[in-house]
């Protein structure tokens, strides 16, 4: 993966205490945080990102859809909000899903915060839950691998296909409490699984509750 990028997020809304995350080049991140009234424009600045190549048709074509994206992902309270696309040495991208959220846990010690998540998510036969420790504190991660079937009116060969895909889960208990944190990476591009999990490992030890200082380009 790329060199990581200058800081992209904070969170500052509802009253959640500061955080900040470090992001690697390659994300795009949806404008989850405009209003209503500048959503469009924000959105139409989204889609010229993330189809540099495009021309005016396929901008205008697209915006609507991924404004409809950031609508969805915005009233569901997500706090951050992107698309990954890396560029393979063969032809082609691998991509993935990236978002946070934060959600009131009412603790006040991290530690016990944690083992409690931890003890939900181990009950579920199909997660992979572990115990991590990160410069910012105690956090749980929770790994699911899903096997979808595709209808064949979706498919290249139009008959019914099976999808592998895997989702990788981390909440961080906020040491100032009383809020945890959640990021989830999805992707459909689990040959390069190896990747994302660095790739999620590199963003989890930026995690910083303190307050973020204004974004400036890293040469």
């Amino acid at each position: 993966m790329t060199d990581l990028a200058q800081l992209i997020a904070t969170f500052d809304a509802r009253n959640i205490p500061p955080m900040s995350f470090v992001m690697p080049d390659g994300f795009h991140a949806l404008p989850v945080d405009a209003t209503a009234d500048e959503r469009s424009t924000a959105t139409a600045e989204f889609v010229r990102g993330l189809y540099p190549g495009g021309d005016g048709q396929l901008w205008q074509s697209a915006a609507p859809f991924y404004e409809l994206v950031t609508e969805a992902m915005a009233t569901a309270g997500l706090a951050y909000s992107a698309f990954g696309l890396f560029g393979l040495e063969t032809e082609g991208v691998a991509h993935c899903s990236f978002s946070v959220a934060a959600y009131e846990s009412d603790h006040a010690d991290p530690d016990i915060a944690a083992h409690g998540i931890l003890a939900v998510l181990a009950a579920d036969p199909f997660n992979d839950a572990r115990w991590l420790d990160l410069p910012c504190g105690p956090a749980v991660s929770s790994i699911i691998m899903r096997e979808i079937t595709l209808s064949p009116d979706v498919t290249a060969t139009a008959e019914r296909e099976k999808l592998l895909t895997g989702q990788i889960q981390i909440h961080v208990p906020f040491p100032t409490g009383p809020y945890t944190a959640v990021f989830t990476i999805d992707t459909a591009a689990v040959d390069y699984w190896g990747e994302f999990c660095d790739m999620t490992t590199a963003i989890l030890q930026t995690v910083s509750f303190t307050a973020a200082s204004p974004p400036t380009a890293r040469q």
